[in-house]
């Protein structure tokens, strides 16, 4: 009898190797010259913040988005107050934002409720890598980086990293519960707080936009009294009814006798011919509308929503989302917008209740030229004088003008990273951060040069600049009294009233360039590389084409041989030109991401943009791949 043929082992079937991890990053240290804010003079490390969720908000604050990011924080702040620590860390921009006691004034002007860093030689900046204003990043309760967001649009998705580091560390028992380290400050007793703007009204008082305390001051003719206060004094978005009295208090409340109006960092002011003042109504994207008759107030434009990319621009004006309203003004028969948080202007047509966009492209930077063509960095003032709109352009230090045919030029500045304290020709001349602008009786235009600290004047008829006044605490308006120029000296919580200056001050000449060190690029072909990884629950939304969108410029224009223009891919190939040496990227991504939801028809969505304004220098031993985070980690 044969013995049976031997039935095969099967081969073993291969276990999958596992999908490789990042490797875990530890964060670095917090290191900051300027010490600690909002602690009540603690000093932390990471270490004694461990068992907590932190998230690190690189900030500056003349920068309109790291202010749109502290307003989205709020609510996470608020919600997870017992597990979750945000730690502003002030990395500054400009010369004057690396002064201790204007990042003071800063984190007070703008509600920070959170401890802050301040961090002037961009220490931590450098540890963390960070490359662009404002960026966010996740530390998880063992010290560990989890996630890196660079602009606006993240709070849904660190939201989302919260629960779910919540759940796992809770489970672990790596998570640590209790007050945080937030220590409020002391509240200071004044009549104004970082006021913003000012109004001469034809009763001969001032109107003042008290913007740290969210109301309209009326003073009296000699710009001290307080006539009366609008609005309750907290943050909101509701109209009222008038009925306040002069004289009366209105800041209490919706009781008797309170005027209930509520606005959010009001800034700009502007008088309409009916008598009525538009208000510009910044950190609530509107248009508000004051009569000062009867003290009522209304919404004029805006949702009260904050406008995004692919949103409508035109249409009835309470159907359309504005961003950071900053300045107002009546040119031409309509009033006119500083749109910082877009870089644009836009136009309110009384008549027919319509906003549109008057110019700019929402790229951030100076170019002259056609209104549709040109580009503003933050416009923050704007003034009205004859056949000439004059725009405080402040990220770019310059005073710019729109002529009767809507064409944009410069008078003073060169570009977002040169600014300084020169007087002199128009040409070599030098703002730092200006956010105001009045017209003088003569034709000429003051600046309230903020990060300065003084008032300018810049003369159009001999195309020079001069020096009014120096040593103003953040001038952020003026206007005009007679034969005064009465001074928003907002730092100061004051207005200042000068002598119209028949002959101006000369100062020393002082020029500066940003801070932030050039990043070293090798000659030859470059690869730009935005990383985008669709947060947590989310996926890239394509319902419609593409999600994403890059535009890539060059300032010079020489420096970029290749690569110019928009497009949908994320990734691109540059070639910069050797012979041109230095310059800046211009780089701006956006990215649309929806809730992953088979079953729901009708996701939420979520829109992620940044503008990155790169230096590089070509080197020989630079480096041949650029890599930007709009959300996710990269290991460079």
């Amino acid at each position: 009898m044969n013995d049976p043929a031997p039935v095969p082992t099967p081969a073993p079937v291969p276990t999958p190797a596992p999908a490789p991890r990042r490797a875990r990053v530890r964060a670095p240290e917090l290191i900051g010259k300027g010490g600690w804010l909002n602690t009540g003079g603690t000093e932390y490390t990471l270490a004694d913040l461990r068992g907590r969720i932190v998230v690190l908000d690189f900030w500056t604050f003349c920068c309109i988005n790291c202010l749109h990011v502290l307003d989205e924080l709020r609510e996470l702040e608020e919600k997870h107050r017992d597990t979750v620590v945000i730690i502003g860390v002030h990395s500054p921009k400009f010369v004057h934002e690396a002064e201790h006691r204007a990042v003071v004034d800063a984190v007070e002007r703008y509600g920070v409720a959170h401890p802050v860093l301040d961090d002037p030689e961009l220490a931590t900046w450098k540890q963390y890598a960070v490359r662009a204003w404002p960026t966010l990043v996740v530390v998880d309760p063992e010290g560990y980086i989890v996630a890196q967001h660079a602009g606006e649009g993240h709070a849904h998705a660190i939201e989302t990293l919260v629960a779910e580091l919540e759940a796992e560390h809770g489970a672990k028992g790596t998570l640590r519960r209790g007050d945080g380290p937030y220590v409020a400050p002391e509240p200071v007793a004044t009549d104004l707080r970082f006021p913003g703007k000012a109004l001469l009204l034809p009763s001969g008082n001032f109107l003042v936009s008290d913007t740290t305390r969210h109301t309209l001051v009326e003073l009296a003719a000699d710009g001290e009294s307080v006539v009366r206060r609008i609005g309750t004094g907290e943050r909101g978005f509701s109209d009222s009814p008038g009925g306040d009295s002069p004289g009366g208090d209105s800041t209490g409340g919706d009781g008797p006798g309170r005027h209930g109006a509520r606005f959010n960092e009001p800034q700009g002011l502007a008088l309409l011919d009916d008598g009525t003042v538009v208000v510009a109504d910044t950190v609530n994207h509107a248009l508000r509308r004051l009569d000062p008759a009867t003290g009522e107030v209304t919404t004029l434009a805006g949702t009260g929503k904050q406008w995004w990319q692919g949103s409508p621009t035109t249409g009835p004006a309470r159907q359309i989302d504005l961003s950071s309203p900053w300045d107002v003004a009546v040119f031409g028969g309509k009033v006119w917008i500083a749109m910082a948080g877009v870089h644009q202007l836009w136009t309110y047509d009384p008549a027919d209740r319509t906003v549109a966009v008057a110019a700019g492209t929402t790229n951030e930077g100076l170019l002259d030229g056609p209104a549709g063509e040109a580009w503003f960095a933050q416009p923050s003032g704007l003034a009205a004088a004859g056949d000439r709109l004059w725009v405080a352009d402040s990220e770019t230090s310059a005073l710019r003008w729109i002529d009767p045919e809507g064409a944009v030029h410069t008078a003073v500045g060169t570009g977002l990273f040169d600014f300084g304290h020169r007087d002199g020709d128009a040409g070599l001349a030098l703002l730092q951060h200006p956010l105001g602008v009045t017209a003088l009786p003569d034709g000429s235009v003051a600046v309230s040069d903020t990060y300065n600290n003084a008032l300018r004047r810049y003369d159009p008829v001999n195309n020079e600049v001069t020096t009014v006044a120096t040593d103003l605490r953040e001038p952020s308006a003026a206007v005009v009294a007679g034969e005064d120029i009465v001074v928003v000296e907002s730092a100061a919580h004051r207005l200042t009233r000068l002598r119209l200056p028949e002959e101006a001050v000369r100062v020393e000449s002082v020029a500066h360039r940003t801070q932030r060190a050039a990043t070293e690029i090798a000659p030859g072909e470059l690869s730009l590389d935005v990383i985008f990884q669709a947060p947590a629950g989310q996926k890239l939304d394509t319902r419609y084409g593409p999600s994403t969108r890059l535009l890539v410029s060059a300032t010079p224009p020489e420096l970029l041989v290749a690569g110019e223009g928009a497009g949908t891919d994320l990734a691109r190939v540059l070639e910069l030109d050797p012979k041109v040496g230095e310059g800046v990227l211009h780089v701006s991504a956006m990215a649309a991401s929806c809730d992953d939801d088979a079953d729901n028809a009708y996701p939420a969505c979520h829109v992620h943009q940044q503008d990155w304004g790169v230096p590089v220098k070509i080197t020989a031993d630079g480096a041949g791949r650029l890599p930007l985070v709009l959300a996710g980690l990269d290991a460079g």
